[in-house]
């Protein structure tokens, strides 16, 4: 019987694309894969990224941390007099043998605090904040300052100077992103095209949904389309997208990780990027998101929660790492847009604010306590002042991490951190 129903017409633009596979893809979205023939020639000599060098994890905490409850000053009498019901009881504390102590949420954290594989930036921010959750983290995700917009994210500039390919080169992903709401971070995004990636936490799983997908994204690679090179951008564009997702999609079925990892989103997500480090593929930077941290009121119990996942997850893809032997190769560093007001609100949560903690995390991370707390000796409803520039801390990734001269990427200088051995 021949089959009468509608044939998906191919996009006729762009952006009908990109909304259209993203839609479609459902388990492994697309974002910004270019296909190798619009590589700008000028790149040719460039060479691709070496498949032995170093990894970042960039883990975003969305929402705005509370870093006070997270790395809790249990002995500054301030703080509870900020919060004298969102405080976190001195004997609850996970100390770490000086006036901080971790959230008892946190013992996975704890643990590799004290084994020397977790290091905590104090007071990370920027002088005049913005309290806007889309400007704040554009401003995170771009390097800029407060009163200044960039089109691209400093990963993306990172990528620009260090990871150009060419065509007929390697097309795996530089860059791969796991469960963001809104797809390809701006971080990612540079001035040259780079093939990028982007997965939901479930899409190694495969199942009706991936299959119904792949199947809705073949008939849109096989439609007719409107003649010239537009049409002939999206339908290459659209065939390497799936050539690549067949490809993660089997390396994340072989995968066998050596550690139990937890059944959120969160923690999926980290195991498919442990997958796909493990498999050798070149990716030099892995961007995946927490979502939940805007936390205004009933704060105590979703905090809670929220470190939880993030410790767990956090410590079992470490462990992961360790066990295939790939620890050296990778570090894991945290941020949020901001962090929230000392002092609590009337509804038991916390406002937006300003500057929290920083986390790096791995085998070649100087582990301990770094930068200046923010002093707390501030009336009600007044913010922390940071101590440490978060462009301090991406100078540092780039040039004792990522070894890619930071002035190309970041501007002005900003001092580095002891924070990588």
């Amino acid at each position: 019987m021949a089959d009468n129903s509608p044939q998906p017409a191919f996009p006729a633009t762009r952006r009908e694309f990109f909304h259209r596979s993203a839609s479609a893809l459902g388990l492994l979205a697309f974002s910004r894969f270019a296909p190798a023939f619009l590589v700008d020639s000028t790149l040719a000599g460039a060479p691709a990224p070496e498949r032995d060098r170093r990894i970042l994890v960039v883990v975003q905490l969305a929402g705005g941390n509370d870093g006070l409850n997270t790395l809790v000053p249990f002995e500054d009498p301030d703080y509870y007099r900020l919060r004298p019901t969102l405080g976190i009881p001195k004997d609850k504390v996970l100390a770490t043998g000086g006036l901080f102590g971790f959230h008892p949420a946190c013992a996975e954290l704890h643990r590799l605090f004290q084994d020397g594989r977790l290091a905590v930036v104090h007071g990370v921010g920027y002088p005049n904040p913005n309290r806007s959750h889309f400007r704040s983290t554009e401003i995170w995700e771009t390097a800029s300052g407060s009163g200044e917009s960039y089109p691209t994210g400093w990963v993306g500039r990172y990528l620009d100077n260090s990871c150009a390919g060419s065509p007929g080169q390697d097309r795996d992903p530089v860059a791969v992103h796991a469960n963001t709401l809104n797809g390809e971070p701006l971080s990612l995004v540079g001035a040259q095209s780079h093939p990028t990636f982007g997965l939901s936490p479930y899409s190694g799983l495969g199942g009706r949904e991936a299959e119904e997908s792949r199947r809705l994204l073949e008939s849109i690679a096989g439609a007719a389309g409107r003649p010239g090179r537009e049409a002939d951008f999206l339908k290459q564009t659209l065939m390497d997208t799936l050539v690549t997702e067949s490809r993660v999609q089997a390396i994340l079925k072989a995968y066998r990780p050596h550690a139990v990892y937890p059944g959120n989103p969160f923690a999926q997500s980290l195991n498919a990027v442990a997958a796909l480090i493990a498999s050798g593929m070149p990716t030099r930077v892995y961007f995946v998101t927490l979502n939940g941290f805007d936390t205004h009121a009933n704060q105590l119990p979703k905090h809670a929660n929220l470190l939880r996942v993030l410790s767990e997850g956090l410590a079992t893809f470490q462990g992961d790492l360790e066990s295939h032997g790939l620890d050296r190769q990778v570090l894991t560093m945290s941020f949020s847009e901001f962090g929230r007001r000392a002092s609590e609100n009337e509804s038991r949560g916390t406002d937006h604010g300003t500057a929290s903690p920083l986390f790096l995390l791995g085998s070649r991370v100087r582990g301990g306590l770094h930068g200046a707390p923010p002093s707390l000796k501030i009336p009600k409803n007044q913010d922390v002042a940071f101590t440490t520039d978060f462009r301090s801390l991406y100078t540092t990734m780039l040039e004792d991490w990522l070894e890619c001269p930071a002035g190309g990427v970041i501007a002005g200088s900003f001092p580095k951190l002891p924070l990588v051995t």
